[in-house]
């Protein structure tokens, strides 16, 4: 569906182009050894190099550019076997070198593309210009002084991917679902934990309008380290919007970058957008052009797990769920091994079924007391045996509402154990069901003329009275059957 800003006297097309920054993971830094672990001291994880201190040469952590191919070949991309590593030049107080090495011209990864789910359902490829390897700044602390900026250095110098996309995104949702669907993937590869809220994965995002079939790109802003999938679309949403105001009123948009404000939801602006010139790039003197070895690149793809798109396709032909359920499964590692956990212990194999109680009850209670799914409470083999007793008539659906809210709250039992001890087994004895039946029919003559009389909405009446009457463990079925027998 295309995403169209209506002007006072034009149309405007949204076009988007994501430049999302990945924390590897990795136990030490892209050229030094200090710790990557998250939450130390300030100032604890730093090395001479990463401070900035001369005389201190770097030294490629193989591992960390392993992680970059692996991410690479997720995103359907070109991995070349030669690139090189350049110093980007600016003065912060959180860049100790007033230089960061980083790919400007000649990337390990580039020409990918990623899948995403357009709002109307369609399949739509995001195109990936390039994915190249760099290093982390430090981070500042405005807010612990009246008067001082705070700088941690631990950051500094962790290997970050930067995976550039083309500006092929044409809404704000469509941002959100290449957003999610990027996490979904690195976390599946193990590259990057995804934590937005940690800083581990940010991304900066480029904005522009065009009149609505123009084939030229209007003038763009760059909205820099935006946090959160939420935040991402809040910030596209009112960019969008005040360049809407500027072209209405028949300004000029300015090429600068801007900043996200979470609390008031807009951006305001940082400073005019640099050019490349500016940065006066060139390749890092101390770092030879990076050769991959041969053979390098086929083992990291052998070592390759499912990735989203694959288990996906694989959910809908192989356990029958439509594009919605399997996407909603695969969307997570963990969620999508939890389902296939608890499928392998469901004796009636009914993925439908279990996919539908994860969704509704399970991932409701979850998402209330904002938990995922490895802090649930129910064990994968518990939600496939409460699945058993449903198919198999022990209980109703109903009952096994009952047994799954026992089941949350810490009954550390199988659900067949909180059947027996409670007495919620579904009564199936057609002789005690038909008792109630008919002392109900004999107790309603008002209601049984009418149903005889045409009025056959009112059997549902029968059906609750008789469910209400049991306690809501009549077996459904049975009881279906034998008021349509009495009263027919």
């Amino acid at each position: 569906m295309t995403y169209i800003l209506k002007g006072k006297n034009k149309e405007y097309e949204l076009n988007i182009g994501l430049e999302i920054h990945c924390q590897i993971i990795s136990d030490s830094k892209l050229f030094s050894q200090s710790s990557t672990k998250f939450g130390g001291l300030p100032n604890t994880h730093v090395s001479f190099l990463d401070s900035g201190f001369p005389g201190q040469l770097p030294r490629i952590n193989k591992f960390c550019i392993e992680q970059a191919i692996k991410t690479g070949l997720g995103l359907n991309a070109t991995i070349n076997k030669k690139s090189v590593f350049d110093r980007k030049h600016y003065f912060y107080a959180d860049l100790p070198t007033g230089y960061q090495i980083t790919q400007q011209f000649h990337p390990i990864v580039s020409d990918g593309y990623l899948e995403i789910l357009t709002d109307d359902g369609e399949l739509k490829k995001i195109r990936i210009e390039k994915l190249h390897v760099e290093q982390d700044a430090g981070k500042l602390t405005h807010d612990l002084s009246p008067n001082k900026s705070m700088v941690d250095f631990n950051r500094a110098g962790v290997a970050l991917m930067e995976i550039v996309s083309k500006p092929d995104i044409a809404s704000p949702f469509e941002a959100g679902e290449y957003i999610k669907k990027m996490r979904a993937l690195v976390r599946y590869l193990g590259t990057c934990d995804g934590n937005m809220d940690e800083g581990s994965m940010r991304c900066d995002i480029n904005i522009s309008l065009r009149e609505k079939g123009s084939t030229t790109f209007g003038t763009r802003t760059e909205t820099k380290n935006v946090n959160s999938v939420k935040f991402a679309i809040q910030a596209i949403e009112y960019e969008a919007n005040r360049q809407l105001e500027i072209l209405d009123e028949g300004g000029v948009i300015k090429q600068e970058t801007r900043l996200f404000d979470a609390n008031t939801g807009t951006t305001r602006s940082m400073r005019s957008k640099e050019n490349a010139i500016d940065y006066r790039y060139f390749p890092d003197p101390d770092i030879m052009p990076l050769i991959l070895e041969e053979g390098l690149v086929e083992r990291i793809k052998a070592s390759m797990p499912e990735l989203p798109d694959q288990k996906r396709k694989r959910f809908i032909e192989e356990y029958q769920l439509s594009n919605y359920d399997a996407d909603i499964l695969t969307s997570e590692r963990e969620i999508a091994e939890y389902f296939e956990n608890a499928l392998s212990f469901q004796k009636q194999k009914d993925g439908k079924m279990l996919s539908n109680w994860m969704q509704t009850e399970l991932f409701a209670l979850l998402n209330k007391e904002n938990k995922d799914i490895k802090e649930s409470p129910i064990a994968p083999q518990y939600l496939a045996e409460l699945t058993d007793l449903i198919k198999d008539g022990t209980i109703s659906g109903k009952i096994a509402k009952e047994v799954f809210k026992f089941m949350y709250e810490g009954e550390e039992k199988s659900p067949s154990k909180i059947v027996e001890e409670k007495g919620l087994k579904q009564v199936s004895d057609t002789g005690a069901i038909e008792k109630v039946i008919d002392e109900i029919i004999a107790s309603s003559p008002e209601n049984v003329s009418a149903y005889k009389a045409g009025k056959t909405a009112i059997f549902g009446w029968f059906v609750g009275q008789t469910l209400k009457a049991m306690k809501g463990q009549a077996n459904p079925q049975i009881v279906n059957e034998l008021l349509k027998k009495k009263l027919g």
